[in-house]
């Protein structure tokens, strides 16, 4: 049997085999199940896990003004991120025939990203206020690759 940790949201059975940007959108939409659990760090962005099962985990990521990830991929991860309130800027890096590529999205409030293995991105809140988002990666525990600013 597979433990569920504490503090996380009860899974409706037909969400575990579902892709992962339509669990982040179910969840947004389910603000009641997670508000109270929101934290703002004015040191680095806050996280804290949502649910957990054998097939997904969705975790909750609050980013103050200026706040953000390191550039990173989720390993042979499959996820989506869904913005919550706020506004996101996700930066997306890839090889193209030219070199490194980049590409920049602007994400506002309802607002979701997929993305599939080894897939490299940064996200910063670059706005004024404070943002919300709910990422989702399937298979659970896949490695975190941090990747320095020049590659």
């Amino acid at each position: 049997m597979f433990a569920v940790p504490p503090n996380t949201v009860a899974v409706p059975a037909n969400r575990a085999i579902a892709h992962p940007v339509r669990i982040a959108r179910e969840l947004a939409a389910a603000r009641g199940t997670w508000a109270h659990r929101v934290r703002y760090d004015p040191d680095e962005r806050w996280f804290g896990l949502l649910e957990r099962t054998e097939e997904h985990e969705a975790w909750l990521l609050t980013w103050l003004p200026g706040q953000e990830t390191e550039l990173h991929d989720h390993g042979g991860a499959t996820g989506a991120f869904t913005v919550v309130s706020g506004k996101l800027t996700e930066r997306v890096v890839h090889s193209g025939s030219g070199g490194r590529v980049q590409v920049l999205h602007s994400l506002d409030t309802g607002q979701s990203r997929v993305f599939g293995p080894n897939y490299v991105h940064q996200v910063h809140n670059q706005g004024p206020d404070p943002a919300i988002s709910i990422h989702v990666y399937r298979p659970v525990r896949a490695p975190m690759r941090v990747y320095p600013e020049g590659v």
